[in-house]
């Protein structure tokens, strides 16, 4: 078996195919860090400035696809992909939504269009985090940050691929103070900026819940068949 990834959760269903199995790693698989080739920026805001900003941004990197470059802008729950895809479209941007609500052609058909540059704007959970290959992703756009630090590290790693440069650029809250630490050490570990803004905040432990959204749950694949569990008499 080959994998990029190895969460806790595929490492249990590994070894309940395996027998003695052997773990090749290279480097050291604990230690988080991120493309250096990705310029990585982090703007400290409030929550209510955070539409206003990413219509900024996206106004100042996107160019409609005139030179075929991609923007994904990650949500981490679905209802506030909807909305955020919902309220792009309005302000003229032709965008289009991957998340687990839609049906597997619904995301099929957003992804070839965001792949041929038809549509150069995706909105997306991190059901596009990992394992998508895009090509000429211009930008990764946090609109809100990951459950987990090696979240986000997939995350922008769809931008900066093949050798090439990228740019992430995170809207981060008091909300998502809990993972101030881990961001502070990724962004040092690549030689980034770190403004002082996210330092204040420091390194505290808060479950992950969003006042509007409520609290997060990774989204599965549904389709799999469920384990059987057989209850003794």
């Amino acid at each position: 078996m080959f994998t990029a990834t190895w969460p806790i959760g595929v490492r249990n269903l590994a070894a309940s195919f395996t027998k003695n199995p052997v773990t090749v790693t290279i480097g050291d698989s604990s230690d988080i860090r991120a493309n250096k080739r990705i310029k990585q920026m982090v703007e400290v805001l409030q929550p209510y400035e955070k539409d206003s900003r990413l219509l900024e941004l996206l106004r100042r990197y996107q160019d409609g696809g005139k030179n075929n470059h991609r923007i994904l802008v990650f949500c981490l729950y679905k209802k506030e992909a909807m909305r955020v895809e919902r309220f792009i479209g309005s302000k003229g941007f032709k965008v289009a939504g991957i998340h687990g609500d839609m049906s597997q052609t619904e995301r099929f058909r957003s992804l070839e269009a965001f792949k041929s540059g038809s549509i150069s704007l995706l909105v997306a959970t991190d059901v596009a985090a990992r394992g998508l290959d895009i090509p000429a992703v211009k930008l990764v756009l946090n609109v809100t940050f990951p459950l987990t630090i090696e979240d986000y590290v997939h995350r922008i790693g769809r931008t900066g691929r093949a050798g090439a440069e990228g740019l992430a650029i995170t809207l981060f809250t008091e909300r998502d103070k809990a993972l101030s630490g881990p961001l502070i050490n990724v962004l040092r570990a690549a030689d980034q900026d770190v403004p002082e803004s996210l330092l204040k905040f420091g390194a505290t432990v808060k479950k992950k819940q969003h006042e509007s959204y409520g609290a997060f749950f990774r989204e599965m694949d549904t389709t799999k068949v469920a384990s059987r569990i057989k209850f003794e008499d």
